[in-house]
């Protein structure tokens, strides 16, 4: 029986990446986006389009493409960034962040509690700019705030599903050459989500709510 992994923001950079993975270990994916791309299109994944986690009644989307089979591995990957710098804070692009980031990881989740059982995983990307003792550089007001939070919702999951046999994940990529930072970073989406899944297949209850670097380091909270 083949192993289903739900994977969001699956259009481009690291979801697209993830996605090709999966897909290459033969796995049923199903590849959540708000617009498809030519490239997600030409892979074999069942495409879940129009789902944004701006507006949370589209997640339905996502339950009624996986109806009541198992979800082995949830991948919460979409993301968004902005950037408010101080004295010219733009409070709505924070709320959208928070919306994205962190309400929509959650949101998901919950909805597919059903198709969750033991042994299923559930990885949050998240990254290192949550982290409060990491914060060296200041800035990025709305990204760090709703990362913090993902982090923190991702720590209380790995809690309360433990008993269920569900382990939780919380992942920093790494400098990522996305779309998201102008494709600047220091290695390839393919490299971050070859790394990424290997800490996924590491995951098990007893190093469930990890922070993890996709290098292996544990990162500070």
């Amino acid at each position: 029986m083949s192993t289903t992994v739900v994977i969001t923001g699956a259009n481009r950079g690291i979801g697209l990446a993830f996605t090709k993975l999966y897909l290459a270990r033969n796995c049923k994916v199903f590849a959540v986006c708000r617009d498809a791309s030519p490239e997600l299109l030409a892979t074999e994944a069942h495409v879940v389009a129009a789902v944004d986690l701006l507006h949370l009644d589209s997640m339905v989307r996502i339950e009624e493409a996986v109806g009541d089979k198992k979800v082995d591995i949830l991948i919460n990957n979409a993301g968004i960034l902005r950037d408010e710098p101080l004295g010219n804070i733009n409070y709505h692009t924070i709320v959208e962040q928070f919306h994205v980031n962190a309400v929509g990881a959650l949101y998901v989740t919950e909805s597919l509690l059903q198709n969750l059982g033991e042994g299923s995983k559930v990885a949050f990307i998240t990254s290192r700019m949550g982290s409060i003792a990491d914060n060296s550089s200041g800035g990025r007001y709305g990204y760090r705030m709703s990362k913090a939070a993902l982090n923190a919702a991702a720590k209380s999951l790995s809690i309360d599903l433990k008993p269920k046999g569900i382990s939780i994940a919380v992942l920093h990529p790494g400098y990522v050459q996305t779309d998201m930072v102008g494709n600047n970073g220091d290695i390839s989406a393919e490299t971050a989500s070859e790394r990424l899944a290997q800490r996924i297949d590491e995951l098990e209850l007893s190093n469930s709510g990890t922070f993890w670097h996709s290098n292996g380091e544990v990162l500070p909270w």
